[in-house]
């Protein structure tokens, strides 16, 4: 065989196509469709891997999107928890705020009625205490002294040992409560002139007495604390206006308790209502 003879055309052809594949197939080039690796992917074009790329951005944003949407409910539900428990709270600062104000006003009335026992027990030793180097003793004339006083319409009875002096609460106070009418003065001013001039050394009891009506609101719970107020704003007006010593003085409350008349009418109530102005016969 001459091995200097040239190869024929189709020869040629074949060999230049197998020397190009193994250089395609030599450098991994799978991306024409005729030298796609075995199990590789398809070739695709620059259009389709935009595409697909495109869509994974979107499947992303769609993804934070929905993050967003849980973590903005979530917080809604937190507020919502915090509105509630900031309610409970206030709720109860307001609930404690009341018990404080209970709380008070129990113990205003615990030390009004403390003093006005305080009063009455000092107001039944005084028989027996001494005052510098004078002892009380009691007074035979209180009688004869008694029908010195000239109070107009204001009742005044001998019981026992004492006398007594009624005055309507309703002369006095505003329905219901301890406080004074301007008109108050006109019933008080001449009991304390007499007084002050006709007994300067005898003790002398303020003694509330009210009727059966319940007690609404106010400031006061119940009749003794109503009576008790009422005996020590007249203890006031006669130790402040009227210029009557305090230790001449004391209070007692009886509340609905000693009804003169009966509650069963309106004259009854209103005469039941009452600050009785007691002079004993100890003095100071």
């Amino acid at each position: 065989m001459d091995r200097t003879r040239p190869y024929s055309r189709p020869t040629c052809s074949l060999i230049a196509i197998a020397i190009l594949a193994s250089f395609v197939s030599a450098a991994g080039c799978s991306q024409h469709p005729y030298f796609a690796a075995p199990g590789g992917a398809a070739w695709q074009t620059p259009q389709t891997a935009g595409v697909e790329q495109t869509e994974a951005r979107i499947a992303e944003l769609n993804r934070r999107v929905q993050l967003l949407d849980d973590n903005n409910r979530q917080l809604h539900t937190r507020v919502a928890q915090s509105e509630q428990q900031a309610q409970v709270y206030r709720d109860e600062l307001d609930l404690t705020r009341q018990q404080l104000a209970d709380v008070t006003r129990q113990y205003e009335a615990t030390s009004l009625a403390a003093r006005n026992a305080e009063s009455q027990v000092r107001g039944m030793q005084a028989s027996t205490q001494m005052r510098g180097n004078a002892t009380i003793g009691p007074n035979t004339n209180l009688s004869r002294l008694a029908g010195q006083l000239n109070l107009g319409g204001i009742p005044v009875l001998q019981e026992g040992n004492a006398v007594r002096i009624l005055v309507p609460a309703d002369q006095l106070f505003q329905p219901g409560t301890a406080q004074l009418l301007p008109q108050s003065s006109l019933a008080l001013d001449p009991i304390a002139s007499q007084l002050r001039s006709i007994f300067p050394r005898h003790r002398i009891g303020i003694e509330g007495f009210t009727d059966n009506a319940p007690i609404y609101g106010g400031a006061v719970a119940n009749s003794h604390q109503l009576a008790a107020a009422q005996a020590s704003a007249v203890l006031d007006v006669l130790v402040r206006r009227a210029g009557m010593s305090p230790n001449q003085l004391s209070t007692v409350a009886h509340g609905a308790n000693r009804p003169r008349q009966s509650n069963d009418t309106a004259a009854g109530r209103a005469a039941n209502r009452r600050i009785e102005l007691v002079i004993h016969p100890e003095t100071f």
